[in-house]
């Protein structure tokens, strides 16, 4: 029925790799069809060699494309692709434009007002209700009229290159029998952060009972994480090692396939992380637990037990004592706890974890 499909997304790590079941569905329902994909050139790893697409478009969104000349350029690159169908999961206005005026023959997805004038037709994004992929899943049944979900969870492909360069800083860091737990501490909201010192508490466990510990994360994240080694009792363990903006996402991904577990905040590495099938323990405080748990059945949330949860808001708006309530009530044994039982139940590289089609709803813990 359509020979070529555009889905669009520009949003961030986790918000990318929520839109990866989407085209496993595509490819099944459309075995034929030409689907390319368009996301944020610094986001490129993510994506661009993932099996169901023929081809990846990049926008450079902060850089050369972030001006209205070259904007138009690129409106009419994608014009000049002829597509069907394309497929907006980003409600926003640079990829309503670009939805609106990609001259396809139907357009469909989230919309921004004004713009949904040209889509043939627009869907709420009900991630504050259910899972974001179900939302998208949406899209599809509602909009385009697929009737068949390939939902095979979140996928990442990575290059060779990549896989090998992170194998090799594994090998290099940790003696071959230390099960490595990995570390994501950073997170885009500050209400989305675990406390530091909550971190440095359970490094410490770890290490002292041998496991290793890897700090990840952006260049961001540096002073955070610097913040919470020196918390650390086993700050100068040979156990501790430090990679906090120094892999590419690729090279993240490649790492976390040789890691037992993954102990993390609500962000972008921790989607990458379900991607490669890792076990997950991560506390929640801002965000809406049904849009955006990590979507496998392996994983455990805690969730936070204050009133506000979830408020939504990037900088906690109380003082004082209840500044960051909702992170400051979930305590390190239960996290700790749930750490361990995973450990137990798993304990093997990622890479070596059978995966479990169609199950992807995590544990969630109520405190």
């Amino acid at each position: 029925m359509y020979k070529k499909i555009l889905v669009i997304n520009l949003m961030h790590i986790g918000d990318l790799l929520l839109v990866t079941p989407v085209l496993r569905t595509l490819r099944t329902n459309f075995p034929t069809a030409h689907i390319a994909l368009l996301a944020d050139k610094k986001l490129a790893d993510l994506v661009q060699y993932n099996k169901n697409i023929d081809e990846c478009l990049l926008i450079d969104k902060k850089g050369a494309d972030d001006n209205i000349p070259n904007f138009v350029k690129f409106i009419k690159k994608i014009r000049a692709e002829n597509f069907d169908l394309v497929i907006n999961l980003h409600r926003n206005e640079r990829a309503s434009a670009l939805a609106a005026f990609s001259g396809a023959k139907k357009i469909v997805g989230y919309s921004k007002p004004g713009f949904s004038f040209f889509f043939t037709k627009v869907l709420p994004n009900l991630k504050a209700v259910k899972h974001q992929v179900h939302s998208h899943f949406d899209v599809l049944t509602q909009a385009v009229g697929i009737e068949k979900i390939d939902d095979g969870g979140l996928e990442m492909w990575i290059d060779e290159k990549s896989k090998n360069n992170a194998d090799e800083i594994f090998r290099k860091n940790f003696a071959a029998d230390t099960k490595v737990v990995a570390f994501n501490i950073g997170a885009s909201w500050l209400t989305k952060r675990w406390i530091d010192e909550y971190f440095a508490q359970c490094a410490d466990n770890l290490i002292e009972r041998g496991y290793g510990v890897a700090f990840m994360g952006g260049g961001m994240d540096k002073e955070i994480v610097t913040a919470c080694i020196d918390k650390m009792e086993q700050k100068n363990s040979p156990l501790l090692k430090i990679f906090t903006g120094e892999l590419t996402l690729a090279e993240v991904a490649g790492f976390l396939d040789n890691c037992v577990l993954m102990l993390t905040t609500d962000s972008g590495p921790m989607h990458i992380g379900v991607t490669r099938n890792i076990p997950i323990v991560t506390m929640f405080g801002a965000s809406p637990v049904p849009g955006f748990y990590p979507y496998d059945a392996k994983d455990i949330l805690i969730k936070t037990p204050v009133s506000c949860h979830p408020c939504g808001k990037h900088i906690c708006p109380k003082e004082g004592a209840e500044n960051l309530e909702c992170m400051k009530k979930i305590p390190v044994e239960i996290v700790m706890k749930y750490v361990d039982e995973l450990l137990e139940t798993y304990g093997q590289p990622a890479e070596k974890i059978p995966r479990m089609y169609g199950k992807y709803q995590c544990r969630v813990i109520e405190l």
